[in-house]
């Protein structure tokens, strides 16, 4: 799975499993049609890509102060600026968005954690013999 097309797809799916995953366990999330799911995860891909880094980097100082929470936040951001984007898919208000990206990011967590492929163990280090014996 090292081709790059294979990696983009899977990411794709996992996302779209997250995103289907928060619209059954939140209430407050749905979509209409699975063209709309499609058009979600192209979506938030494009905004992870793109946008997410400045947000990141702008509000750095905030993410190091509340231990990281912040970037649950801009993933809610994220998500609750999708669902006013995207007609069809529907995110109630920001407590949504919220719980929704917080699924969302879980479901990533879980499956790139299971799709990665095994570590190999380290390789011990050279023995170097350019020292001089007397």
């Amino acid at each position: 799975m090292n081709h790059p097309f294979v990696n983009l797809l899977v990411r794709w799916l996992v996302l779209a499993l997250g995103v289907a995953l928060s619209t059954k366990i939140v209430p407050g999330i749905s979509y209409d049609s699975g063209l709309t799911l499609l058009t979600v995860v192209l979506l938030l891909s494009f905004l992870n890509v793109v946008v997410k880094p400045f947000l990141l980097l702008f509000s750095l100082p905030f993410i190091i102060l509340s231990l990281g929470i912040g970037v649950w936040l801009i993933n809610a951001l994220l998500f609750y600026f999708v669902g006013r984007l995207v007609d069809g898919f529907h995110v109630a208000g920001f407590g949504s968005a919220l719980w929704g990206a917080l699924i969302v990011s879980l479901t990533n967590l879980i499956l790139n954690r299971l799709l990665a492929p095994p570590r190999s163990p380290p390789k011990p280090p050279a023995k170097r013999d350019d020292v001089i014996d007397i």
